[in-house]
């Protein structure tokens, strides 16, 4: 897969999909996740639909740029945003990852993109349509939320499973993989799907030292909320029913915060899209970017 030198320190990989004279959809993936999540076959749904379609590893994950060696302290992190007290030190923050995705539309000479981001990169994505609202066509924020602790706060279950630290070795890492259930679809949740996607996963990257970082630029940016208020971006925010890692009152807010955004709560959908629901996202997705 091709790999773009954003800055002088950071390179993306990154994939496509599609014809690059269409409208650019670019897909931003949560925490610790690689690109290869955006399961190929969904990608070409999208670019089916006149879309140009760009995937890609966010900083310290996958095949992209990594800290090595950087420490943070994400236990002071976290205690120090949820209390509305300076931060310790952190490499880097939701805004230099949402300079990131604008870093790699220039080095594909895109203009403006529709901007699809899940979990943190929801986040990421809020984030670019505040800071580079020039580049962004639409924003799809899904499984998200807008950095308010209030809204979307985790099950204990889930943030559990999220935050207990996986095997190092592939078959516990694998393994361990059907425990992130607990916040997936419970129609559609299998503990086939999850072994395999693990397997894949491990295979290409094992780096869980980025997963930290990144968690650490999460609670250090805070909140959006302000900012969001001021979004002239048309809005597009979905959220899973059966969500317990991000619960939907995160992609309520959202909603609520962004003027004229359109909200959809997505039954069977928990922090996952699962592949019995990809008709239903890629209508609903492309329906809307059309109208923009």
């Amino acid at each position: 897969m091709p790999r773009a030198k954003i800055s002088p320190t950071i390179e993306l990989e990154y994939d496509t999909f599609g014809d690059p004279k269409n409208p650019a959809l670019v897909l931003i993936e949560g925490h610790g996740a690689q690109m290869v999540k955006w399961d190929p076959e969904y990608c070409k749904m999208f670019a089916a639909k006149n879309l140009y379609v760009i995937r890609f590893d966010n900083r310290d994950c996958g095949l992209s740029t990594k800290f090595d060696g950087v420490k943070v302290d994400l236990n002071g992190v976290i205690t120090a945003a949820l209390m509305e007290e300076p931060v310790p030190p952190v490499p880097y923050t939701l805004s230099d990852m949402a300079s990131d995705v604008v870093g790699l539309l220039d080095f594909l000479k895109i203009d403006r993109a529709h901007v699809f981001g899940v979990s943190l990169g929801g986040m990421i994505a809020q984030v670019m349509t505040i800071e580079h609202p020039t580049r962004v066509r639409t924003l799809i924020s899904v499984m998200s939320m807008p950095g308010e602790p209030e809204y979307g706060q985790g099950t204990p279950e889930a943030l559990s499973a999220l935050l207990t630290p996986a095997p190092s070795d592939r078959e516990g890492f694998i393994e361990h993989s059907v425990v992130y259930q607990v916040y997936h679809s419970k129609k559609y949740r299998s503990d086939e799907f999850s072994k395999t996607s693990a397997a894949r996963d491990f295979d290409r990257m094992y780096y869980p030292q980025g997963s930290e970082r990144q968690l650490a630029a999460v609670y250090a940016s805070g909140r959006r909320a302000d900012k969001l208020r001021a979004v002239k971006t048309p809005t597009l925010v979905i959220h899973g029913k059966d969500d317990t890692l991000i619960t939907p009152s995160g992609g309520e807010r959202t909603a609520e915060l962004i003027p004229n955004a359109k909200f959809v709560l997505v039954e069977d959908m928990g922090h996952d899209m699962p592949k019995p629901l990809w008709g239903f996202l890629v209508e609903l997705i492309t329906d809307f970017v059309a109208k923009h």
